[in-house]
């Protein structure tokens, strides 16, 4: 199969061309983050008050929501009247640590979409024209799993776990005052892990492409993966409480399903392209 000018001109790349080419989208990646890192640091007490701290509020969206379908099914239960516990700040570096900390991953956050281009800008020289063809639109899936993760964690699992762990008490001589390192850790990995695991579908689809894994195989061991799912969940919240755990496995198990289709059809193509091939060749 004869070879397009943009590829010769990759293969003639030498390695350190490579190198110097990966280091120049590293580069530009990193300075998305990091402008978009400043941004968020300068504009730190908006976003403490209106986004981090938030989910804390009775006022919040999905506790509002919540409370309208209480209503509307007979259980205002459902209603979240107060969640009571107060922030503290127990290191001197405590609220500076933190700062840097929100600052950077929402930073990353928000420049994640570009990052994922200026990879995909480096591995696309190297890919054959059918590879491209079948690679459209990887750039727009994974910021779009990556944002839909993000969502989730933000306006579903973290503010049922604030909630939840906020009003658990053993003992009403037990008075919740969360240190601010922990609560900005709690949001943040909680928010940022979720982003990340919503990724599985492409990861699955690029094992597929490469024949690490099958359909078959991920029907085989569904039952294995509900525990390793229910291990991630408790890796990624933080506070590792079984409410959130069972919350985040929820729709991980949803994408290693999702994860199926999208491998079996891979492979449905793979036999496709195979067998247009063989008739080209029996025809010539």
């Amino acid at each position: 199969m004869p070879l397009d000018q943009e590829q010769i001109e990759e293969k003639e790349m030498s390695f350190l061309d490579h190198l110097e080419e990966l280091r120049w989208h590293v580069i530009r990646s990193l300075v998305a983050v990091v402008v978009f890192t400043i941004v968020a640091f300068v504009m730190a007490p908006w976003i403490f008050q209106n986004i981090i701290f938030a989910p804390a509020r009775v006022d919040f969206p999905t506790f509002q929501a919540m409370c309208k379908f209480g209503k509307l099914i007979g259980a205002e239960g459902l209603c979240v009247s107060e969640i009571p516990f107060r922030i503290q700040s127990r290191f001197m570096t405590g609220q500076f640590t933190m700062h840097i900390l929100a600052s950077f991953v929402i930073g990353f956050i928000l420049a994640f979409p570009y990052v994922v281009w200026e990879i995909w800008r480096f591995i696309r020289p190297g890919l054959y024209n059918r590879e491209r063809k079948y690679s459209r639109g990887a750039v727009a899936s994974i910021s779009i799993l990556f944002t839909l993760g993000v969502l989730f964690g933000y306006y579903v699992l973290a503010p049922l776990m604030i909630s939840f762990l906020a009003n658990y008490q053993i003992s009403d001589m037990i008075v919740n005052e969360f240190d601010i390192t922990s609560y900005v850790s709690t949001v943040v990995g909680t928010v940022f892990g979720c982003g990340l695991l919503f990724q599985l579908p492409v990861v699955m689809y690029f094992l597929t492409k490469i024949g690490i894994v099958t359909p078959t195989f991920l029907r085989q061991y569904r039952r294995h993966s509900i525990i390793i799912i229910l291990i991630v969940g408790a890796i990624v919240t933080p506070s590792a409480d079984p409410f959130s755990q069972a919350l985040i496995s929820l729709p991980l198990y949803l994408l290693y399903e999702i994860s199926i289709i999208i491998s079996a059809n891979v492979i449905r193509n793979q036999k496709k392209q195979e067998e247009e091939e063989r008739l080209k060749e029996l025809a010539s």
